[in-house]
């Protein structure tokens, strides 16, 4: 039993230093400016054209997903991306609407 317990000890410090290790090397990767997450499936240039081709009406979601090689997933939410926002209608109590915790 007691052997049992000493190598579940070990297992458990040896995780700990691997999380320890993958934080500081992740610290460091950010310093550097070399851990960006995941890259996108589109270019912008890419991007752009889907949205024109999607604004000129003559593929559908699905016609485009496949044109580009992409999920139709990843087709809408490129097109949502790259829509420009409508601006926000003044709301002068909207700080009450949903308190800031």
């Amino acid at each position: 039993m007691l052997l049992f317990n000493v190598l579940a000890m070990v297992a458990e410090f040896e995780s700990d230093l691997i999380r320890l290790r993958t934080r500081e090397g992740m610290k460091i990767a950010k310093a550097k400016g070399r851990l960006r997450g995941r890259q996108p499936k589109l270019k912008p240039n890419q991007a752009k054209h889907l949205l024109e081709l999607h604004d000129s009406g003559t593929y559908t979601q699905a016609e485009l997903a496949e044109l580009f090689g992409v999920g139709r997933s990843t087709v809408n939410r490129t097109i949502e991306r790259m829509r420009p926002k409508p601006p926000e209608p003044e709301r002068p109590f909207a700080h009450l609407a949903h308190p800031q915790g």
